[in-house]
């Protein structure tokens, strides 16, 4: 009995040696320690439960010879493990199977299991040995999420633990792991976003067929391919082409639908040129002709703009000048008594809130009365007035008189009822008036650049006395300790009411300051090379906002401001001090005269500055269309046209039959 006993202890030792030195060889194969510890824990389990006592693992094997496994794995030592030895016996790779197609992996795993003990398949211990590399081990044990993804990414490691590599650190691990290379679908779709990368650029299409017709004009200029008419018809031809596809297109959804087979007909037509013309020097001096052309035509057509805008800005639209002229004969047509307004006993009060409005624009002024009072928490006690020319006095009233602003009220003057406006008290008027500036406006000769290298300043609306009656505000309303003064190009978004609360602090013009970092300030309007100026002020002081300001009238005539104003015109009579304008003499007569406000008040630019914060706009009590493109024109900013125009009844009669729309 203990002898049966022994022996069948020899039998199970003669069984199992193989297989445990098979593992264990396997095990010291593998690199990360985590899956050593699994695959023992595996082989443990495996073996010693169920395959132990089968008999069919007996009948397999001999007692008296039991061989090691040989030619199974190879170390490889060696310095690059970007080479694969391959063994003279079974072909496997000694090192690693990164470089192997995915679908080869099989094939190499079933080579080294069939190598397993003398070379020879053994079919049951390679099916023992498949169960654990397809991962079932003992009782259904898996092996690591790490190895079956390491798989699916097409990693090194086809088989766990029966591959050998040298150590390497995680980050070498993760790179190899998530190259392109070692993964070919990621390659694939890593090509095809580089294929498809221009065509995701929104005018990446249009950006080529721009290519290409500057590259067609540069071979029409070329001399061998000029030397071949066939091909220069075909190039003229294309060309035409382009450009109506293009037109006006800035992105590929504004191409039509043939816009493709035309890029691909002009790209056969410009290989066919390039394969006439290789001599790059020629094209290179083409390129550089054609770039000097392009920067003249693009500096004649800058100053041709210039021009153009600053004459749209001094003409009249027919639309504008069309209804002054239907309100004149309108307003002729009634009765004296008909061409009074209401509430004219407000006109002096000064416990009410008065703006003062000049200008001869009918419906700029219309907009900044209507705009005021469809804000105004009160309107029974705004009183609004405004002073025109004698040309459009009558239509003035007229419009009013039709179209009167609900219980505000409205006061219409001519400035030739100011008799005390003259040459005598007033310089400015006398220059205005003087022979050597109506030669200076109306002499084309004298109107050069080299004369005045701004032509804004060349704008006739600088002989209007209107533009410099804001100077005789406290004799304009004897009666008056405080005005708001508003342009006609500006709009009212909020109530204003709170201006008349603001604490001037014994100053005289309460505005909106308009300088940043370096813009806006005073040495932008002065001339400081003149002493007179360099001695009297600050080249760095802050400049402010003609357009919303609160004046106050006892102040005003208390310091004696308007005497300030004449002085300094009178030292400007040949505008060696500031050229013209009225904001150069409001920054001298308001120097140090001025109280700062919030800037909410009064928000400028809309009528030549397209970056203007919308939410600014939005907060703002008022917004300024200053500059050339005023909102009534054709040639303002569309972007702001609306904050202006919704306060226009495009349905009135007289506005529909002068042919003003919005």
């Amino acid at each position: 009995m203990v002898r049966r006993n022994l022996v069948l202890a020899l039998l199970c030792l003669t069984v199992l040696a193989p297989i445990v030195l098979y593992t264990d060889r396997l095990s010291a194969a593998s690199n990360p320690s985590s899956n050593d510890e699994a695959l023992d824990e595996a082989s443990a389990l495996s073996f010693g439960t169920n395959q132990v006592g089968e008999p069919h693992a007996l009948s397999q094997e001999s007692t008296n010879s039991v061989k090691e496994p040989v030619g199974v794995i190879y170390f490889d030592n060696s310095s690059n493990s970007n080479q694969i030895p391959t063994d003279p016996v079974d072909g496997f790779a000694s090192s690693t199977t990164a470089e192997l197609p995915s679908g080869k992996t099989e094939e190499h795993k079933s080579r080294v299991l069939s190598a397993a003990v003398d070379g020879k398949v053994w079919p049951e211990r390679e099916a023992v040995i498949k169960e654990v590399t397809n991962g079932v081990i003992g009782n259904g044990l898996k092996k690591p999420e790490s190895v079956e993804e390491n798989k699916e990414m097409g990693s090194q490691q086809t088989i766990p633990n029966s591959v050998p590599a040298k150590e390497e650190n995680e980050s070498e691990k993760q790179h190899r792991q998530t190259s392109p290379r070692n993964n070919p679908e990621k390659r694939q779709t890593i090509l095809r976003k580089k294929k498809s990368s221009n065509m995701t650029i929104p005018d990446g299409r249009v950006r080529q067929l721009k290519d290409q017709l500057i590259r067609a004009k540069v071979y029409l200029g070329i001399g061998p391919i000029r030397a071949n008419p066939h091909l220069v018809k075909e190039l003229r031809l294309r060309i035409k082409d382009t450009q109506r596809v293009l037109g006006d297109a800035t992105k590929d959804s504004d191409l039509p639908k043939n816009a493709y087979e035309k890029l691909k007909a002009v790209e056969v037509i410009l290989n066919k040129g390039k394969q006439i013309q290789d001599d790059c020097a020629a094209v290179v001096k083409k390129l550089r002709a054609m770039v000097h052309s392009s920067e003249e035509q693009l500096r004649i057509h800058k100053k041709q703009e210039m021009f153009l805008t600053q004459l749209a800005a001094k003409t009249i639209s027919k639309g504008l000048h069309c209804l002054p002229l239907r309100l004149s004969n309108e307003y002729f047509s009634l009765n004296s008594s008909q061409q009074q307004f209401p509430y004219q006993e407000k006109f002096e009060r000064p416990d009410l809130y008065h703006y003062a409005l000049f200008s001869d624009n009918i419906l700029a002024t219309a907009v900044v009365v209507n705009s005021t009072m469809s804000n105004a928490n009160s309107p029974a006690d705004h009183v609004f007035h405004i002073v025109t020319d004698r040309l459009n006095y009558a239509a003035m009233r007229m419009w009013f008189l039709a179209n009167p602003p609900g219980k505000a009220t409205i006061q219409v003057q001519t400035i030739e009822e100011f008799t005390w406006l003259n040459d005598s008290y007033s310089p400015v008027l006398k220059q205005l008036r003087s022979q050597s500036m109506i030669d200076y406006y109306f002499r084309a000769h004298h109107a050069t650049a080299n004369s005045d290298a701004n032509l804004k300043y060349r704008n006739p609306k600088y002989l209007s006395i209107l533009n410099h009656l804001r100077f005789y505000l406290p004799e304009v309303f004897p009666r008056l300790s405080k005005v708001v003064f508003l342009d006609d190009d500006t709009v009212v978004q909020k109530d204003l009411t709170g201006l008349w609360k603001v604490d001037m602090k014994g100053k005289v013009n309460g505005a909106v300051e308009t300088c940043g970092e370096n813009f806006h300030r005073f040495d932008k309007y002065l001339n400081f090379s003149n002493p007179l100026i360099a001695k009297n002020f600050n080249p760095h002081a802050c400049g402010w906002a003609y357009g919303m300001n609160v004046f106050d009238l006892d102040e005003w005539r208390k310091q004696k401001i308007t005497e300030v104003y004449h002085y300094w015109q009178n030292l400007n009579i040949d505008r060696q001090l500031w050229r013209l304008g009225s904001l150069p003499p409001g920054l001298i007569t308001f120097y140090n005269h001025t109280l700062p406000i919030d800037h909410r008040w009064h928000i400028l630019g809309l009528g030549y500055n397209a970056q203007v914060d919308l939410k600014d706009i939005d907060s703002a009590a008022v917004i300024h269309y200053n500059g050339n493109m005023k909102p009534w024109l054709d040639i303002g900013l569309p972007k702001y046209r609306g904050y202006w125009s919704k306060y226009v009844n495009y349905d009135h009669i007289f506005i529909r039959n002068c042919n003003i729309n919005p």
